[in-house]
């Protein structure tokens, strides 16, 4: 149904729709330029955020986004992996494109020798959380934000 790749130009338009659709769920304010700045920071080999896509086999187009970075665990001494942000196209919900985009990711874990992968949640997100209860281990962590701005 689907293969994993790392996001390129050519699924730019599809990135934008799947993003925009990632931050209207999510009920967050996203404007062009603030897809603008990301799709920048994915493509700059200098910058922590990369991307990876879940292209639809046959006809090429981006059908699911995942946005992941690395950090470090000092507790542990290690590094770990952070999923940012995963969305797939709500057409092709159920048919596992979420589980092989996180398998996917699972895999550059350990091929770069990180730890752990982390990801959050809404905790009103149950068909997402129903896939993570099956591709994961739930933690006891709660999380908390200060907004600076």
């Amino acid at each position: 149904m689907v293969r994993i790749v790392p996001l390129a130009a050519r699924h730019r338009a599809d990135w934008e729709r799947l993003f925009a659709g990632y931050a209207a769920f999510y009920k967050v304010a996203q404007t062009p330029e603030m897809r603008t700045k990301v799709w920048g920071w994915i493509h700059d080999p200098a910058h922590e955020v990369e991307a990876l896509a879940a292209e639809a086999l046959d006809d090429g187009r981006a059908v699911g986004l995942a946005h992941f970075r690395a950090f470090a665990r000092p507790s542990t001494a290690t590094t770990g992996g952070f999923l940012d942000d995963l969305f797939v196209d709500p057409a092709f919900r159920g048919g596992r494109v979420a589980d092989a985009l996180i398998g996917r990711l699972a895999e550059i874990g350990r091929e770069r020798g990180w730890s752990v992968v982390r990801w959050i949640t809404a905790d009103d997100n149950y068909r997402a959380r129903g896939v993570y209860d099956r591709l994961a281990q739930r933690t006891m962590w709660i999380t908390y934000d200060i907004k600076l701005g």
